[in-house]
């Protein structure tokens, strides 16, 4: 959505025009998790693919590390922009600030408070080296307040919710995947299960498939490389019927299966929030959750991956309250506008 912030900026003939340089690490490199998602979101064509691919934590982002501080040195920015908390987030981080190239961080502030989570250590060490960052709630900021973490914060609300907002009715009249797939608005539940606190585990894995089957209602998964890699080590396929499998599907597809689902389950911290955007209850299979205000609100249930809480939560899944903080949808030339306040004083 900053994307089309510039785009917009540079079309009013502001002077002087911003150039935008997307460097794609690949770390998720899935056609329907990157090229199709970079098409339907009308996000401009990558200048470089790392194609860094998989491979252990570290292994993964020193690649990334390795090849991003050489894009740096060659394209000289006056900022790196980096969004959320993978490691393409920690790597683009750590290159820039390494060349004294200030760290711009999307969606900083969040915790979860479990660092057995990568997420959460890539999070935490991002918004330590950044020079500014933006925060979708007064939460985040407040997380950061408490770290010592004060110069160039600011709340800006949710470029996730900007994307809601746009397209959410693109997806309505664009989308075939609930007619491909035979499915009823408002009569499935849509899951997604990807985290490798769960994955890595089989027991934790046989429990929330297990729950999933008891639901009654059908269960729509579309299924991340890792996760159906780990169903078939464990044998967990054959074992659920109530279950219908898909592949990872595009961006609009998966607006669209959010928007109509009767609930959803999931382990994503970004699928809670679009649960909510799309007004559809969530359940969360974790122990913590980095969005308080949507368990506040009583849009979202965190109930880990106990088989009879899981049950328990679909049966009290409930419509909850409006929160305020994630902004008017506007949060993306928010954004854009403090980055060009801040370099005019650099």
């Amino acid at each position: 959505m900053v994307s089309r912030a510039i785009v917009e900026y540079n079309r009013q003939a502001k002077s002087p025009s911003i150039t935008e340089e997307i460097l794609h690490t690949g770390q998720h490199y899935d056609i329907n998790m990157s090229e199709i998602f970079f098409r339907q979101m009308e996000i401009p064509e990558p200048v470089v693919n790392l194609h860094a691919g998989t491979g252990m934590h570290g292994e993964m982002t020193g690649r990334m590390l390795i090849q991003i501080e050489k894009e740096i040195v060659n394209r000289k920015p006056d900022w790196v922009l980096v969004y959320g908390d993978t490691n393409s987030t920690l790597a683009g981080a750590l290159a820039a600030v390494k060349l004294h190239v200030p760290v711009v961080h999307v969606e900083a502030g969040l915790r979860s408070f479990n660092k057995g989570m990568p997420e959460e250590i890539n999070r935490i060490l991002t918004d330590h080296v950044s020079t500014l960052l933006f925060c979708p709630t007064h939460t985040a900021a407040g997380n950061l307040k408490k770290e010592g973490i004060v110069s160039g914060v600011y709340h800006v609300g949710d470029v996730m919710f900007d994307a809601a907002l746009m397209f959410g009715e693109i997806a309505a009249h664009n989308s075939t995947i609930l007619h491909d797939l035979n499915l009823v608005p408002k009569q499935y539940h849509l899951a997604t299960v990807h985290r490798a606190e769960n994955t890595d585990d089989p027991i934790h894995l046989q429990r929330i498939f297990a729950a999933f089957d008891k639901i009654g209602t059908k269960v729509v998964l579309p299924i991340h490389p890792r996760t159906r890699a780990k169903l078939d080590a464990y044998d967990l396929q054959t074992k659920v019927n109530n279950i219908t499998l898909i592949n990872p599907v595009s961006f609009l597809d998966m607006v669209q299966l959010e928007r109509n689902a009767c609930c959803i389950l999931t382990d994503s911290g970004g699928v809670q929030k679009e649960a909510y955007f799309h007004g559809v209850p969530c359940i969360t299979l974790r122990d913590e959750t980095e969005w308080l205000e949507t368990v506040e609100a009583g849009w979202n249930q965190v109930v880990g991956v106990d088989y009879e809480k899981i049950i328990a939560a679909v049966s009290q899944a409930r419509a909850g309250a409006t929160i305020t903080e994630y902004g008017q949808g506007n949060a993306s030339s928010h954004i854009l506008h403090l980055i060009c306040l801040a370099t005019s004083y650099l």
